[in-house]
C-alpha cells in the first residue's frame, strides 16, 4: 500500500462577513462566532498523514491601515485576551499613572514568571505601598514549563505574584491608589479605572467595544475585531512619541523579555526584529504591528495555542519580513517515540 501523502494547503481566501451580534457575562449565552466556517489556517501532519486541521480567522493591514489579506470572519467581534494587554497599559498611563522602562512593559506582560518577573512585580507592590493580597488575579503556577518545574522543585506553591498577569494587576492598584479610586472593585467594569480602559480600546481598535466579558486573570475583557485589534497595534507603533499609546509601545519594544519571557516568542520577534510590536493572547490570539504601520492579527478558532507559531511565521513571511527567528518562530514539531516525525504546519 503506497504511504498517505500530505494534502495541499488551502489557498482561497474568503472576504469578511457582517459583524455577529455581541454578548456578554450577563443574560443568555450567545455566539460571536460567525456561522461561515473559517478556512484551515493549520495542519497537523504526522508521518505524512494530515491528521488535524485548526481553523481560524486572519487580517493583514498594509502600511496605510487599508485591509490587504482577510481570511475566515474578521470583522465580527472576538476576545483578543492578553492581546488587549498593551490597550490596558495605556489606559493606565491615561488615568495618570507613571510608569517607564520594564515596569511598563511588564505591565503589558502575560509573563513567564521568571525570577526577574516575579521580583519586578514584588518591587513595584512595595514602591506603592501596595499588600500583595490586593492582586485580584488568582493564584497560579509559572506560565513557562522550565520555570514551572524549577519553581516546583524548590517546594513553592501556586502564588498571585506569580501568575502572568500580576504585572498588570499591580499596575492597575498603583493608579488607583495615587487616583484615591477604590481598590477593592478595581476589576469591576464601571469602576472609573476601567472605565478609561474601555475608551482607550475603543479609539485605538477605531470601532465601539461589542462585549464586555471577564478574563481569566479576572479583569474586564473588551470585544473587539480581527480588524480593529490590527488597527490597534498599528496606532501604537504609529502613535507620537510621548502619548500614552507610544510609551507602551516603546517600553514592549525595548523589554520584550518583561512583556513574555526568556523562551517566548513575542519576546523573540520584538528582539530579533527591530520596531516590531507583538502580543499573543490566550485562546490562541495574536497581534503584531511592524514599524512602517504594517499589522496583522489573528485567531485560531478552536483556540489551540500550538497552532499560533506556524501560522504567525506564515504571516509574517506574507508581510515581507525575512530574518531568522521567523523560522524559529514557526517550528512546531510533532514527536513519535521521542523523535521527529512531523509538523504543525500553515495551510494558506
Amino acid at each position: 500500500m503506497p504511504a498517505p501523502q500530505p494534502s495541499q494547503p488551502s489557498q482561497t481566501p474568503q472576504s469578511p462577513q457582517s459583524p455577529q451580534p455581541s454578548y456578554a457575562d450577563q443574560g443568555a449565552p450567545t455566539s460571536a462566532l460567525s456561522p461561515v466556517v473559517p478556512p484551515v489556517l493549520a495542519e497537523v501532519v504526522r508521518s505524512g498523514f494530515v491528521e488535524g486541521r485548526h481553523r481560524g480567522s486572519l487580517v493583514v493591514l498594509g502600511a496605510d491601515g487599508a485591509v490587504e489579506l482577510a481570511l475566515g470572519e474578521v470583522t465580527a467581534p472576538v476576545f483578543p485576551r492578553s492581546s488587549n494587554k498593551p490597550m490596558q497599559a495605556a489606559g493606565v498611563l491615561r488615568a495618570g499613572l507613571d510608569l517607564e522602562g520594564e515596569r511598563l512593559a511588564l505591565a503589558a506582560a502575560s509573563h513567564s514568571g521568571e525570577p526577574f518577573h516575579r521580583d519586578l512585580a514584588r518591587k513595584m507592590l512595595d514602591e506603592y505601598g501596595l499588600d500583595p493580597a490586593l492582586l485580584e488575579c488568582p493564584p497560579d503556577l509559572p506560565l513557562d514549563a522550565e520555570e514551572r518545574e524549577t519553581y516546583l522543585a524548590s517546594g513553592a506553591v501556586p502564588d498571585r505574584v506569580t501568575m502572568n498577569c500580576s504585572g498588570k494587576h499591580t499596575a492597575m492598584l498603583a493608579v488607583c491608589a495615587q487616583q484615591g479610586w477604590p481598590l477593592e472593585t478595581y476589576l469591576d467594569p464601571e469602576h472609573p479605572l476601567q472605565r478609561v480602559i474601555h475608551r482607550v480600546v475603543e479609539d485605538a481598535a477605531g470601532e465601539p467595544v461589542a462585549a464586555v466579558g471577564t478574563d481569566g486573570c479576572g479583569a474586564p475583557l473588551m470585544a473587539i475585531s480581527l480588524v480593529g485589534l490590527a488597527r490597534a497595534f498599528r496606532s501604537f507603533v504609529a502613535a507620537e512619541p510621548g502619548s500614552a499609546e507610544r510609551r507602551v509601545a516603546d517600553a514592549m519594544r525595548a523589554h520584550p523579555e518583561y512583556v513574555a519571557g526568556s523562551r517566548r516568542a513575542d519576546t523573540w520577534l520584538m528582539r530579533e526584529v527591530p520596531g516590531t510590536l507583538s502580543k499573543m493572547g490566550a485562546e490562541a490570539v495574536q497581534a503584531v504591528a511592524l514599524p512602517d504601520g504594517r499589522a496583522l492579527a489573528f485567531k485560531i478558532e478552536d483556540g489551540a495555542t500550538r497552532a499560533l507559531g506556524p501560522v504567525l511565521a506564515r504571516a509574517l513571511t506574507l508581510l515581507g519580513v525575512d530574518a531568522p527567528v521567523v523560522e524559529r518562530i514557526g517550528r512546531a514539531p510533532l514527536l513519535g517515540g521521542g523523535r521527529e516525525v512531523g509538523e504543525i504546519r500553515a495551510s494558506f
